[in-house]
């Protein structure tokens, strides 16, 4: 009984990994799924697929390793926070694909709502601002354009569910429709003070609240899995949106630490402990991670676009055939070009929030080819991490010099690590572990059922594998960073958004 089950639901591919009494990753499989875009600034998922892939690795784990499914004390569900299925409370069919947390096509709402005045009002409640990001204006959107769904949900036969809270229902065979605080947090129809979903937000987004699940804690009892599904039943006892996980993951549990992800996107989560701090440079107010009902705070910036850049080389205009080979394209690019890329292909995040942005190559000359392109990509997440830490110094007073624990697959390129230390001008580390999403929600499941330890004793087991600390001095690194605002200001002003 001392395995803990991971799964994580993440934008490209669903992936299960099997940690053991120790929390060591024992097996791990993954399979990618399809991207549908269907529109110019649209990002679907087929939700069979999301369902699909997470059972084949679930079970692709248990049988490379041979464990028993009665060896598994628990499972724990990490996801991709924002995106948004509708299915039906009795059959389980959803109305339409689900709409990515990357999907802009409700711009012109949210547009709306701030000519309105409105977003003042949202950030005090949710913590959020009014962005197509989020989940409340995707779920108006199909009761708005799936025929009958409208009527439907308002006469209680649909539910809403970010995927962590799909994943659930169906491992559960519709049994629990419950998501945590985390997830509940970035849908704009949560209020993150009082701990509860929020009439005035339901009413402004037009989403029924009868829609939507039970908000449960981070760790916390979500039911078992249907035994058809594996042979037998399994606990859920975790449950954290892709982020916050990997907060956890990291140990920043004291106010002041600072973690940055780099998947599809990147986001970076500042623990500001049990009290929100509300951003005046357009960070989200979020929950970090609630464990015995009581919620610890974050400061948070998201990037849309950070490993897809690397994914945009390869499978865009095909400048590589393996996402590896940009750490050495990257070095092999000419120091003379000083190649600016703007990866704003679905829009801009924090702190710009521009969904109408489109991306933009600043510097190109005849000789701009496969490495300068490489180079461009990689440095485009630096500056925009940068972007990030400047606006939470300017919210919250950090005591201390600031240190950057990152993890993703994007760490492991000493090259992109070394650049984000130098554009930052702050050390950056790197844990053992990079897998911090899927270890932090299965230390949730296994510290519920009383397998793993206490948070004190989870924190003394992150261990760094290595710092990088800046080689480049502040004239270097100001005049990059001073060329980039420039890339981003000219790409706002052909948006339209400046």
């Amino acid at each position: 009984m001392g395995h803990v089950l991971a799964i994580d639901q993440g934008t490209t591919s669903s992936r299960a990994i099997l940690f053991d009494g120790a929390m060591r990753p024992v097996a791990s499989a993954q399979e990618e799924f399809a991207q549908h875009f269907p529109q110019s600034g649209w990002v679907e998922h087929d939700p069979a697929d999301l369902w699909r892939t997470t059972v084949e690795t679930c079970r692709e784990v248990m049988a490379s390793t041979g464990i028993d499914v009665a060896e598994i004390a628990a499972i724990g569900i990490t996801n991709q926070r924002e995106t948004t299925l509708v299915w039906d409370r009795a059959t389980g069919e959803t109305v339409h694909h689900a709409i990515v947390w990357q999907d802009r096509r409700t711009a012109a709402m949210c547009r709306d709502l701030k000519a309105a005045g409105q977003e003042g009002r949202v950030r005090d409640i949710t913590g959020l601002l009014l962005d197509p990001y989020f989940s409340g204006t995707k779920v108006a959107w199909i009761l708005d354009n799936v025929a009958g769904a409208r009527a439907r949900a308002e006469a209680g036969e649909l539910l809403f569910g970010t995927v962590d809270c799909y994943l659930i229902w169906r491992l559960t065979g519709g049994r629990v429709h419950a998501t945590d605080a985390t997830n509940a947090a970035r849908t704009l129809l949560y209020d993150i003070q009082a701990g509860d979903w929020s009439a005035e937000m339901c009413a402004l987004l037009d989403v029924p609240i009868q829609m939507l699940p039970d908000v449960r804690d981070c760790a916390d009892d979500y039911g078992e899995t249907d035994p058809e599904i594996f042979g037998a039943p399994i606990p859920i006892r975790g449950v954290a949106g892709d982020q916050q996980a990997a907060t956890i993951g990291q140990a920043c549990f004291q106010p002041g630490m600072l973690k940055s992800t780099y998947g599809t996107g990147c986001f970076a989560l500042l623990n500001t402990g049990d009290s929100p701090v509300a951003s005046t440079n357009r960070l989200l107010t979020t929950i970090a991670y609630q464990l015995d009902g009581r919620p610890t705070y974050a400061l948070e910036g998201a990037i849309f676009i950070a490993g897809a850049v690397v994914q945009w080389l390869r499978d865009g205009v095909k400048l590589i055939e393996h996402a590896h080979e940009t750490h050495a394209l990257a070095e092999a690019a000419d120091p003379g070009q000083e190649m600016i890329l703007v990866p704003a292909f679905t829009g801009l995040g924090a702190p710009y929030w521009a969904p109408e942005a489109r991306g933009a190559a600043f510097g190109l000359t005849r000789n701009s080819g496969p490495a300068e392109f490489a180079r461009a990509a990689l440095e485009s997440v630096g500056f925009q991490t940068r972007d990030l830490l400047e606006a939470m110094h300017a919210d919250f007073a950090f005591h201390g010099d600031t240190v950057l624990r990152v993890d993703g697959g994007m760490t492991a390129s000493d090259w992109a690590m070394q650049f984000l230390s130098d554009i930052l001008g702050a050390p950056v580390d790197r844990p053992e572990v990079l897998e911090s999403t899927a270890r932090g929600v299965a230390w949730l499941a296994g510290m519920r059922v009383g397998v793993y330890p206490d948070m004190d004793g989870f924190a003394g087991t992150w261990a760094m594998e290595r710092r990088f600390t800046p080689k480049r001095d502040d004239d270097w690194r100001d005049a990059r960073y001073a060329a980039w605002k420039r890339a981003v200001a000219a790409t706002l002003i052909a948006a339209g958004e400046s």
